[in-house]
């Protein structure tokens, strides 16, 4: 019996076709890369005064062998850095409330929580540090972190309840019998397993609250965009304008990546690992079947743990 259910496998032609396809937009985007790379270090007229290409060394030299200027960029990391660990932490206490408050039976909690929920995934995050900053006056640090904070952990409170909402009846009924209370079941077995079940998608949220500390370039804040972009390009010349973006976009990226790796282990440590049982003549004539599978057709005793 075929594996593929919902559309038919590939032949050889298929196959062959996808191949060349491939090739094709593999060599058109490297051949993209290639010209811009090579118009980028076009030497470039400006104002009657010839300038090198943008990969040319002087454009380079001056802020690679500075310390100062390092030490300007390893400030502006740490001002991000800390801005995502402390909303981030803001963001998963938010998310926890949002999902529990989501999710009682109560309509008088469960109502007025998804209008509130509705109106911060709703709101713009800029709009919001905007609002922070200048209704509140607490500085654009704290603007930042609670518009992250607020708007992030919304986004996280959704995921988580419906990780609670996905779960099985039967959890909520086992912690029932055993004579917990709703809210002790919620606490106790459904929502440790909502968040292990949704920590990819949390994870990957906190990869977006990373990148949006960006915002805080609008309301002054000193993150690495602001502190590389407009505090040292004043101070070294639009001349290594190019080499600060290269070297913002290369530790946005290194940053992000690591996250986005970290997400991609969870997420495949939390796959379902199932075991397989021989069903109807062992390994000669049998059939592979799913551990859980073989319990629900009536063998229970036959089914593999993990």
């Amino acid at each position: 019996m075929s594996a593929s259910v919902l559309f038919d496998a590939p032949g050889p032609r298929a196959k062959r076709r996808s191949r060349i396809a491939s090739a094709i937009v593999i060599v058109v985007v490297l051949a993209g890369l290639a010209w811009i790379v090579f118009t980028l270090a076009q030497p470039r007229e400006s104002g009657g005064i010839t300038l090198p290409g943008y990969f040319d060394w002087t454009r380079w030299e001056k802020l690679v062998t500075d310390p100062e200027f390092w030490g300007a960029v390893g400030r502006g990391v740490l001002g991000t850095l800390q801005a995502a660990a402390i909303a981030a932490v803001g963001a998963i206490a938010i998310g926890v409330l949002f999902a529990l408050l989501r999710t009682s039976p109560l309509a008088v909690v469960r109502v007025p929580t998804t209008i509130l929920l509705e109106f911060f995934r709703g709101m713009p995050v800029l709009l919001m540090m905007l609002f922070i900053l200048l209704v509140g006056s607490t500085g654009a640090f704290w603007a930042v972190v609670i518009a992250l904070a607020v708007y992030n952990g919304a986004l996280i409170g959704e995921a988580l309840r419906a990780g609670i909402v996905s779960l099985p009846r039967g959890q909520r009924e086992a912690g029932l019998s055993l004579g917990l209370t709703r809210l002790q079941t919620k606490l106790q077995i459904e929502f440790p397993q909502a968040f292990r079940q949704m920590l990819p998608i949390i994870v990957a949220q906190l990869v977006v609250l990373l990148k949006d500390t960006s915002l805080g370039y609008i309301v002054g804040y000193n993150e690495l965009i602001r502190t590389t972009m407009n505090n040292l390009s004043s101070f070294y010349g639009n001349r290594y304008l190019f080499t600060l973006f290269i070297i913002t976009l290369v530790i946005y990226l290194a940053i992000n990546l690591t996250l986005s790796w970290v997400a991609r282990r969870l997420a495949r440590r939390r796959s379902p690992r199932v075991a397989t049982v021989l069903l109807d003549g062992g390994a000669q004539g049998g059939r592979a079947m799913p551990g859980p599978l073989a319990a629900a057709n009536g063998n229970p005793e036959n089914a593999a743990t993990e």
